[in-house]
């Protein structure tokens, strides 16, 4: 044997040296003849082995490959034809005008109505509040006003008695002119017949003296009237006095009225009752929330976009809208408006960027934009969700035919 064989032979004992010792029975019997084989079988198969593993894995890369390849092109493609006209935000949320419900007069809670959660329709008792106080208060500017009606009468009457001083007045001023005119016929024809010695002299006298004395009476019967008729005239001013007061009460008794009203607090719209913070006892004060009312329909999304996102956003484009509470659904809205100032500028400590360091930060303004009813018919909805919106802007409207049309409307010319 040569040196080659023995190497050969050597190397294939130690091979079956270190393979596992073979189970017993026609398999172990199998075995031990596969061991018995030449050295150079095992190093053939496994040489015929390796090249398809490669070829394997070779294969599974180009798959990979073309496969990662084709969610590029389509995602190029997507980005190309509709992608890139689309202003995608997700800092978007269900937003609702809700109304906070308070009171506007102080008082203890009598009754509680509702719960939290209820639906209530516009004019539906939420919340009633002692109203005994203010029944006193009503009742006391009412007898006021029945006072002043009183007052009212009693001047009036006293105006007739005026008006009937001044007729009498009048009367006796008629009388003084008569006696006066007597008088002064008198004492002209008394002159005559003195200057004539027909008549004495004290006659003369007694003429002229009964004549002074008529003319005194005259002015006093004048004086009577000027008098009855400012009288009146004083009346008068006191029942306008009194009418002022009058209308002065009214307006306590209207506004006694009016917050006994106000003890009795109402829903101002359809819609669902929440944050219900009161219960029979509590004692409320003027303004303070006691809860809140979402309305019905009246739910909308505000979007707020980056400053840089802002160009080509209009009011009337086409939106698509996923919300998280809709999964695997996407609506089509409408851009209602854009907000005339970024919110930072609305908020309670608005930035103030003349004094200390400056680091620039990206503003965002808030987009309105209106759910459509099939959304809204989900019943799903509710304010505060959150919300994907992206802007299609192509489907801007015509600025310039809209402002065509709206001047031919407004001029009457084609």
């Amino acid at each position: 044997m040569s040196r080659h064989e023995r190497l050969n032979q050597d190397t294939a004992l130690d091979a079956g040296a270190a393979r596992p010792a073979p189970a017993e029975g026609p398999a172990a019997r199998q075995s031990g003849a596969d061991a018995a084989a030449p050295a150079a079988q095992p190093v053939a198969v496994e040489a015929a082995v390796v090249p398809p593993k490669k070829g394997r894995k070779k294969l599974i890369l180009g798959v990979i490959a073309l496969a990662v390849l084709g969610g590029v092109a389509y995602k190029a493609q997507d980005y190309w034809t509709e992608g890139r006209f689309l202003v995608e935000t997700d800092d978007a949320y269900v937003q609702a005008d809700i109304t906070l419900i308070s009171s506007r007069v102080q008082g203890y809670v009598a009754q509680v109505l509702v719960d939290a959660n209820d639906h209530v329709r516009m004019g539906d008792v939420l919340v009633r509040l002692d109203d005994g106080d203010y029944r006193i208060a009503l009742d006391t500017a009412q007898s006021r006003v029945a006072t002043a009606d009183d007052t009212l009468a009693r001047i009036d009457a006293q105006i007739q008695a005026a008006q009937a001083g001044i007729t009498q007045a009048e009367a006796a001023r008629d009388a003084a002119e008569a006696q006066l005119r007597t008088a002064t016929s008198a004492a002209e024809r008394s002159r005559s017949l003195a200057q004539s010695n027909v008549v004495a002299q004290a006659k003369l006298d007694e003429a002229n003296e009964g004549l002074d004395t008529a003319t005194a009476g005259l002015a006093q019967a004048r004086a009577a009237v000027t008098s009855a008729e400012a009288q009146v005239a004083v009346l008068r001013a006191q029942r306008g006095e009194a009418e002022g007061t009058r209308h002065e009460l009214e307006l306590a008794v209207a506004q006694a009225q009016r917050n006994l009203d106000l003890t009795v607090l109402r829903a101002p719209a359809d819609g669902i009752v929440a944050n219900l913070s009161l219960e029979t006892g509590d004692l409320v004060q003027p303004g303070a929330r006691l809860a809140a009312l979402v309305p019905d329909g009246d739910l909308y999304v505000e979007a707020n976009y980056k400053e840089t996102q802002m160009e080509g956003i209009v009011p009337g484009e086409k939106v698509h809208l996923t919300f998280d509470a809709l999964p695997d659904q996407e609506f089509e809205g409408t851009v209602a408006s854009t907000a005339p100032a970024t919110g930072s500028v609305f908020s309670l400590l608005p930035a103030d960027n003349a004094t200390g360091n400056f680091t620039k930060v990206v503003q965002r303004v808030p987009v309105r934009i209106e759910i459509p009813a099939e959304a809204l018919a989900t019943g799903q909805l509710r304010a505060g969700l959150s919300a994907v919106v992206a802007v299609d802007r192509r489907t801007a409207p015509d600025r310039e035919g809209q402002q065509h049309a709206a001047l031919t409307a407004a001029t009457g010319t084609e």
